[in-house]
């Protein structure tokens, strides 16, 4: 999840919803010689205009992109196109509520920002950064039992949420299962390999964890 900023394990602010304007796209006048498009079936020899990339799968190829990222740089940039993708709910109101909620997170009145997340979850269940960002209201509150449940609900919807997947890890740490936590880490790093935070995580507790099992 986007659970916990990724820079020494601390909790991530919320996502910035960036909105954008409606455009009303005008009809051009066609230039000489042009064929409108109802006339495009008589003339199949004329090329095709391709076809407009699914967000799904713009969302697949930035993933692609993330996992073979070469520098720490590279990879944050494209990791801010997938949130930035993620903070998209395609309702206009729970946009908005999502605003106020991550408000409210800053300002740490936590009630606030649960109910809103309540009222998020409740217009788009199927949106994973809704859960994400409940679980994070939730850990903050002091309610780790709550947040995993959430964490869970997130990667239902999106099982490459390195940011849920680091979250995890978080609070089984702190709960005392380093080994569940290893494995949570090394899920996230499989999706986002140029994670530092998790990678530093991974490496103070290879020794322990790995040594255990040896």
């Amino acid at each position: 999840m986007r659970f916990f900023r990724l820079a020494r394990l601390a909790l991530i602010p919320g996502l910035l919803l960036v909105a954008v304007p409606g455009v009303v796209a005008q009809q051009a006048p066609l230039r000489d010689g042009a064929v409108p498009n109802a006339d495009r079936d008589d003339k199949p020899n004329l090329p095709e205009a391709p076809l407009p990339r699914s967000p799904a799968a713009t969302l697949d190829r930035l993933f692609e992109r993330l996992a073979a990222a070469k520098t720490a740089e590279e990879a944050k940039g494209i990791a801010n196109l997938i949130q930035r993708r993620w903070a998209r709910s395609g309702s206009d109101t729970a946009d908005l509520l999502m605003t106020r909620a991550q408000d409210a997170l800053k300002a740490r009145e936590l009630p606030l920002a649960i109910e809103l997340l309540d009222r998020v979850i409740t217009l788009e269940p199927d949106w994973a950064e809704g859960w994400n960002q409940r679980a994070n209201a939730l850990f903050l509150q002091g309610d780790p039992i709550r947040s995993m449940l959430d964490i869970a609900e997130t990667l239902k919807r999106e099982p490459r949420h390195y940011g849920a997947m680091t979250g995890l890890g978080t609070i089984l740490r702190q709960q005392g299962d380093d080994k569940r936590a290893m494995v949570a880490y090394r899920r996230a790093l499989e999706v986002y390999p140029q994670l530092e935070a998790v990678k530093d995580a991974v490496d103070s507790l290879k020794l322990e964890v790995d040594g255990r099992d040896a």
